[in-house]
């Protein structure tokens, strides 16, 4: 059996598995400012067993992070075991970790069975089963990553028969699921904390983090494991450094990550990867508009590069509208947090 990546590094400080945003290059960058472990984007079994182009992708993608882009658990999603453990042995020479999903709330997961809404009662048997089979089969860690039950306290229950099953470690996203909302209100970190005095197994915390000082009071209140990040991470890559990125740094910082991994990640990836990092503390900048539609018409990354070298620096000293390039070369650039805006949009603290 692998060594667990939970205890190997400590306190995880975990990046969530995002849809198309978990991807490679965006793992090396977060582990790169603070992160112990990262999660790959939902995989689907199905298609690993099917689809060459899908398997030599992903794989590929794994095999390149894997010495530099840090600790990595795949997450699978699925109803049927003996898919669920097939798929899986397709990539697990190249991760940490397994995770089960049994948190996704979208649509799809609804129509095919799978993440939260397998976590009525009627499920338990086969959700355990799922683990169980997992467990006995790969030489990683199993995990399971779910959100609240309906009712809520059968989560506890629900998380102890998958500890009983063989996941090493358990991470709640304390809401419950919808597929028309992505949210109802704050995570109630109260369930994680119960979860920790009940389960025998480590618990991740996932929920209500947009700063650095929301990671400490997580811990604090649910004394969990770890915490798993999500979107803040989208936005603020340096959030377990403990401070805000520069925008125009951190996402020319990314796109060399782009460049190090190449052609794991899409361009769409990557255009909404920068578009996170720099709406995050700008979207109230009156170029951000501007920004926005001509990032969506960049063709490579190299493009991308340019429009955020050369146009946001410039829009960043205070150009507020479109110009030649010889009327914006004309203007002084200005790297001063009053000029950017930082002040206005969202109060995160700087590093100590």
């Amino acid at each position: 059996m692998a060594s667990d990546p939970l205890r190997e590094h400590g306190v995880p400080l975990a990046s969530a598995p995002m849809v198309k945003q978990s991807d490679t290059p965006f793992r090396a960058l977060v582990h790169a400012h603070g992160a112990t472990l990262s999660y790959t984007q939902m995989l689907r079994p199905s298609l690993l067993l099917s689809d060459p182009d899908y398997i030599a992708f992903n794989r590929r993608a794994l095999a390149l992070g894997r010495q530099t882009a840090g600790p990595v658990v795949v997450q699978l999603c699925g109803n049927d075991a003996e898919t669920l453990v097939r798929g899986a042995r397709t990539v697990v020479d190249l991760c940490d970790g397994v995770d089960l999903n049994l948190g996704c709330p979208q649509e799809v997961a609804r129509d095919e069975h799978f993440g939260a809404y397998l976590l009525g009662q009627k499920d338990w048997p086969l959700v355990q089963n799922l683990v169980s089979s997992l467990s006995h089969a790969l030489p990683v860690p199993v995990s399971a990553k779910l959100r609240l039950c309906t009712p809520t306290v059968a989560t506890v229950p629900l998380a102890q028969s998958l500890a009983a099953s063989g996941a090493a470690y358990v991470t709640l996203h304390a809401r419950h699921a919808s597929a028309r909302r992505r949210r109802h209100g704050a995570a109630d970190l109260s369930v994680v904390k119960n979860l920790v005095q009940k389960l025998q197994v480590p618990v991740v915390s996932n929920g209500n983090v947009r700063t650095w000082e929301d990671v400490k009071h997580n811990m604090e209140e649910t004394c969990a494991s770890g915490v798993m990040v999500g979107e803040t991470l989208l936005g603020n890559p340096h959030l377990f450094e403990a401070k805000l990125s520069d925008p125009v740094a951190m996402s020319l910082e990314y796109l060399e990550f782009c460049r190090a991994y190449p052609d794991t990640a899409t361009l769409q990836t990557i255009q909404t990867h920068v578009r996170h990092i720099m709406s995050f503390q700008c979207q109230r900048q009156p170029w951000f508009r501007q920004f926005d539609a001509r990032l969506g018409q960049c063709a490579s990354v190299d493009e991308i590069e340019v429009l955020i070298s050369d146009r946001v620096r410039r829009w960043r000293g205070g150009v507020a509208s479109i110009m030649s390039d010889e009327e914006e070369a004309e203007k002084t650039e200005s790297w001063t947090d009053e000029n950017f805006g930082l002040n206005d949009v969202f109060d995160v603290p700087r590093s100590p």
